[in-house]
């Protein structure tokens, strides 16, 4: 069966994208203040606030193949993924507020493990909607570029929800006096924002008819069997291997950057509220350019168009180096730069993922996206994880004073020379480490275009007297 000609409805798009809320806001918030909060505000040590972090992201490393699996029996059993979406919409903004809700007085151990448990749940609620939320592209259209059309608006919105959060975020905390009541004010408010996003994506899930003989002839449904088929998806489809090795290591990078966010603002720049500049700096381009990369995509492929971007956030992110010798509002022009390359590196590696996805299923005959969704989310988990337990490495290398509350501490020249390189020549190197990863991929329009999606999979494989399939439009 070839692609539909007719393209994705507007509404569709736009409701898909409207998700990216939710996505953008959880993937930013946590990553930009969350290790601040616990070094600047709880006294916990920057090694062992790094580790609470990732310690909740192994978790979710641990679980999205699993989840992944369960959404495609969930599909195969119901014919939607949407009750999976729900869930996570309606549970995270719970433990969003939980997260910065920890009680005074218990100490910076306490304090760890409170933060570690909350942040935990939360990231588990995210992932119970992500998965199948990235499974749906592949799903709602079988156009090379009609994928490119609706995962640019995604990022359209995505970065425009970086930049609220972003820079909101850390102006509702700084408008309270206490700043354990600033934090928490933040996340009610950023929670039930981000959960009303998840829902509205939640509507454009596909609803076909259930097929209960692929859900019983499924495997079993454990974390096992999440295991199994997240590694054979990595085993069968070797595009996917390089578009994910590339997409965990920009994942580090960019974790690693946003981790040390508002560190470079408060002992580089020297101003607590320049981290709203850097991201105003990073995000306005990147909201204007997402259409531009789209453009390029379609003359010279979303592979090409995804090298370039890549190759342009490296070198504005090396430039940065020299804010070790002077520091300045110069800074914000290679910020500004990245932020015009993050927009494709974010929008065409995901157009990129439904086209593996499609393809391996014409390949295999197999209805596998959210094992594939499961593996990929993962991934990219893992690698924003990772960028911020780098951080703190390199901040506890580098001889990082933490403090409590109003305490005042002076950073000696290590440590500010750790957070510059932190932002500026790390990040440059994995990026360029990714670009050899990319060199593996090799789909192009003629391997992907008129391929079946999953969605028509299983409508060519349901029997000819069953219960007709429901279009996903």
């Amino acid at each position: 069966m070839t692609a539909p000609e007719r393209p994705l409805p507007r509404g569709v798009v736009a409701r898909y994208a409207i998700g990216s809320i939710g996505t953008g806001g959880f993937a930013t918030l946590p990553g930009l203040v969350l290790v601040y909060y616990l070094t600047d505000t709880l006294g916990v040590a920057a090694l062992a606030a790094g580790l609470v972090v990732t310690a909740a992201k192994v978790w979710d490393v641990v679980i999205d193949p699993f989840i992944g699996e369960r959404s495609d029996r969930a599909l195969a059993r119901t014919g939607t993924r949407r009750t999976w979406m729900l869930a996570g919409a309606a549970l995270l903004p719970v433990g969003f507020a939980l997260t910065f809700a920890v009680p005074a007085g218990i100490g910076p151990v306490g304090s760890a493990i409170w933060v570690c448990l909350a942040f935990l749940a939360t990231a588990t609620a995210f992932s119970v909607f992500q998965v199948p939320y990235l499974a749906l592209p592949a799903e709602l259209t079988a156009g090379y570029d009609d994928r490119t059309r609706l995962l640019t608006w995604r990022v359209v919105v995505l970065t425009v929800a970086i930049l609220a959060f972003g820079a909101g975020g850390p102006e509702v905390r700084a408008a309270f006096d206490d700043e354990h009541v600033g934090y928490l004010v933040m996340a009610i408010v950023a929670g039930l924002a981000i959960g009303a996003g998840m829902l509205v994506a939640s509507t454009t899930a596909v609803r076909r008819a259930p097929r209960p003989s692929a859900a019983a002839g499924a495997p079993g449904g454990g974390l096992r069997d999440g295991y199994r088929e997240g590694l054979d998806a990595l085993r069968r489809s070797a595009p996917f291997r390089a578009l994910l090795a590339t997409f965990v290591l920009q994942g580090l990078a960019t974790g690693l950057m946003l981790a040390g966010a508002q560190f470079v603002a408060t002992w580089v720049l020297r101003s607590e509220s320049a981290v709203t500049l850097l991201f105003v700096a990073l995000i306005a381009p990147a909201v204007l350019c997402a259409p531009l990369w789209a453009a390029l995509a379609r003359r010279v492929g979303k592979e090409s168009g995804f090298a370039i971007a890549s190759s342009v956030f490296a070198v504005a992110a090396l430039s940065l180096v020299g804010m070790l010798w002077t520091p300045g509002a110069w800074v914000y022009v290679p910020v500004g730069v990245a932020g015009a390359a993050y927009a494709g590196m974010q929008s065409l590696p995901m157009a990129m993922l439904p086209d593996v996805i499609s393809h391996d299923a014409a390949r295999h005959g197999a209805d596998r996206a959210g094992s594939f969704s499961g593996v990929w989310t993962a991934g990219e988990t893992a690698g924003m994880a990772l960028g911020a337990t780098l951080l703190s490495i390199v901040l506890a290398v580098t001889g990082y004073l933490e403090s409590t509350g109003a305490e005042v501490v002076e950073q000696g020249a290590g440590a500010v020379a750790g957070i510059v390189m932190s932002f500026s020549v790390l990040p440059a190197a994995l990026v360029a480490l990714s670009l050899i990863a990319l060199r593996g991929y090799h789909l192009r329009r003629d391997d992907v275009d008129g391929t079946t999606t999953p969605a028509e999979l299983a409508a060519d494989a349901a029997p000819a007297t069953g219960a007709p399939q429901e279009g996903s439009r």
